[in-house]
């Protein structure tokens, strides 16, 4: 699953894709306006730091695989886990691999779309009339309320807003 992106300069979207595309799109703007944009994971709704200098340093290598792009972690797990990890077919990495890749593709809570936008709203819309009362509104359910008080907001900070809500 690749991370999708949304650039905002001020109150305006400027752009979406992953973050190269967005690093892109960064470098082609003009100098002053590069430091204002910021990118929203449209997954998540935080802000990412995107790196939008011509030339990236290599990442530092590390124990796993690098060539595959596997980063050895730790895991912490009962006895009892490892047990079942151990007799899946493939082992416990490949067992993991593919119940992380199974709720990377479930579709997001209804609960977890919230809070992406509250997120969102959080770093974008704290200043603006009605925000507190937004999220009252957002964290109750009560979506005919939502809508009215964004529809004072801008039309592509509310768009992508309802856009995270689902």
């Amino acid at each position: 699953m690749t991370e999708r992106l949304t650039a905002f300069l001020g109150d305006s979207a400027i752009g979406r894709g992953d973050g190269d595309e967005i690093a892109r799109l960064i470098r082609g703007r003009p100098a002053a306006e590069q430091p204002e944009i910021r990118a929203y994971d449209d997954s998540t709704g935080r802000v990412v730091d995107i790196d939008y200098r011509d030339s990236i340093p290599p990442p530092p290598r590390g124990r796993g695989r690098p060539r595959m792009g596997v980063a050895a972690r730790e895991v912490t797990l009962l006895p009892r886990h490892w047990e079942w990890l151990a007799a899946q077919p493939g082992g416990a990495s490949a067992a993991l691999r593919r119940l992380v890749d199974s709720a990377r593709e479930a579709p997001p809570s209804p609960e977890a779309r919230r809070d992406c936008a509250c997120r969102f709203m959080a770093d974008r819309c704290g200043d603006r009339p009605g925000y507190e009362e937004a999220l009252r509104a957002l964290y109750r359910g009560d979506r005919a309320r939502l809508d009215s008080l964004l529809a004072a907001w801008p039309a592509d900070v509310r768009d992508y807003i309802l856009t995270l809500l689902g």
